[in-house]
């Protein structure tokens, strides 16, 4: 029986997967740090794997050179990856594990639905980044904005990853009141009392962001909102000392 990835489309897998291509970062360091020779493609925007080719970036990969590597398995994310270039691989034959993962309880279940498919084992690092997210949540922290885009302005809103982590550290994320799941406002708008300021997508920092806000503001690692997989091990405490300050 086929296995069903996380929008319940039925995909056909061996019962070990021996080659894959992940079109996804966060889930290509996951795989990497489960089964360090499974991949044998990733994007640019990837972290370094040894022995995988890069394929481009998650929004134009090279659909033409993953088919001519013949993988058991392409690994993509509903939000990062475009759904035509899923259809493509489909109808050439490889099976596409399409992710959905919108909470810190969601990335955890399809992180194991995932290893499971390829006939993996829970890794160590799953397991602690499920002890480590269980602890509760703070009460009263603070209120806060995360940018991701300028020019336009956009900002993490409901229904997002980095609000269910940004809502578990007990800290209010004020543009999740905005409709979208990124809504565009002006930094002068925005009415929070804290802004972090993540290196990716938009590369923020110490000169590129605080100027246009007149409330403190604080660099962070985007990996530490965003990435699900062996980084949420450590990304709690690190933006807890920051929302702590």
């Amino acid at each position: 029986m086929p296995r069903r990835d996380d929008l319940g489309h039925p995909v056909p897998l061996p019962d070990r997967v021996r080659r894959a291509v992940s079109l996804v970062p966060s889930l290509s360091e996951a795989l990497a740090a489960t089964d360090p020779g499974v991949l044998v493609g990733v994007t640019d925007w990837c972290p370094p794997v040894p022995g995988a080719e890069r394929l481009r970036g998650t929004k134009n990969p090279h659909v033409r050179r993953i088919v001519e590597l013949a993988p058991d398995l392409v690994v993509a994310n509903r939000e990062e990856n475009r759904e035509r270039h899923v259809r493509e691989l489909r109808a050439a034959g490889i099976p596409v594990w399409v992710t959905d993962i919108r909470t810190v309880p969601g990335a955890l279940a399809s992180l194991r639905r995932l290893l499971d498919a390829c006939g993996l084992a829970d890794p160590g690092w799953l397991a602690e980044a499920g002890r480590v997210w269980a602890a509760p949540a703070p009460a009263a922290g603070p209120r806060v904005a995360v940018p991701v885009w300028r020019d336009p302005w956009m900002f993490v809103g409901s229904d997002t990853y980095a609000h269910d982590v940004l809502t578990r550290l007990g800290a209010v994320n004020v543009p999740a009141a905005l409709p979208g799941r990124y809504p565009e406002a002006s930094p002068g708008s925005v009415g929070a009392d804290l802004v972090l300021l993540p290196d990716e997508p938009y590369p923020f920092g110490p000169g590129d962001g605080p100027e246009a806000f007149d409330v403190p503001s604080v660099c962070v690692s985007g990996r530490d909102l965003t990435w699900y997989g062996p980084a949420m091990t450590a990304a709690r405490a690190r933006l807890s000392s920051v929302l702590e300050r």
